[in-house]
């Protein structure tokens, strides 16, 4: 295990300085952590594919990690992670940037419980897991809304649009053909509280042959 998790954590070292991601030797470690907590539940309960192309490390971790190439989280930010799943992509995102607050909300009380397990067993604080439904959440505003979730970008902007201060951001982690999804949601922002006003989409497939047809997906407010 402990091997393991080395050679988790040297193979995501590498990457991440060719993304231009600095990470400390710590950070790391947790992350490798992470992979290996994150692959343990998922024997239990449903968080990611049992049947992987590529390393949990690279396919979840690092795909998480590279929103932040994109977008440079700051200190005191405050972002949801909508739909987290098994803590995808918050986890990653608090872990290298301790000073950003998070909040990591999905709608099933499973993988919120395995989310709340593995932020305490790696000591993470500047994240929060919270079982609820993103419709259910009031008096909350947020500067960063991300999203790893299949769903189509006019819902998740749908979702977004009111949680959103101005000037905030959804960031989403897609796949395929994006140019129809897009004209859709910028078709509807009137529906979503004028939510998006632009929206860029950048292929990273430069950053591992893994993420060939994947996509970072930035909407502005």
């Amino acid at each position: 295990m402990m091997k393991r998790r080395k050679e988790d954590s040297d193979a995501l070292g590498k990457l991440c300085s060719h993304a231009n991601l600095s990470l400390t030797p710590l950070q790391l470690e947790s992350l490798a952590c992470y992979a290996s907590l994150l692959e343990q539940w998922n024997r239990k309960i449903n968080l990611i594919s049992r049947k992987e192309d590529a390393p949990v490390i690279i396919k979840h971790v690092f795909h998480s990690l590279l929103m932040g190439v994109f977008h440079p989280f700051y200190a005191g930010e405050k972002v949801l992670d909508l739909g987290t799943g098994g803590g995808l992509p918050g986890i990653p995102l608090a872990i290298a940037y301790p000073d950003t607050r998070f909040l990591l909300v999905d709608s099933t009380g499973k993988k919120i419980a395995a989310c709340q397990a593995m932020l305490k067993d790696l000591g993470i604080t500047n994240a929060v897991a919270l079982h609820s439904r993103v419709e259910e959440i009031n008096g909350l505003s947020f500067d960063t809304v991300l999203s790893r979730q299949v769903a189509q970008l006019e819902q998740l902007c749908g979702y977004a649009g009111r949680l959103l201060k101005p000037g905030g951001l959804l960031i989403c982690l897609k796949g395929g053909d994006l140019d129809a999804e897009i004209r859709t949601a910028l078709e509807a922002s009137h529906a979503h509280h004028g939510f998006p006003t632009s929206v860029e989409h950048f292929p990273i497939s430069v950053f591992s042959p893994f993420f060939a047809e994947k996509e970072i997906v930035i909407a502005r407010k």
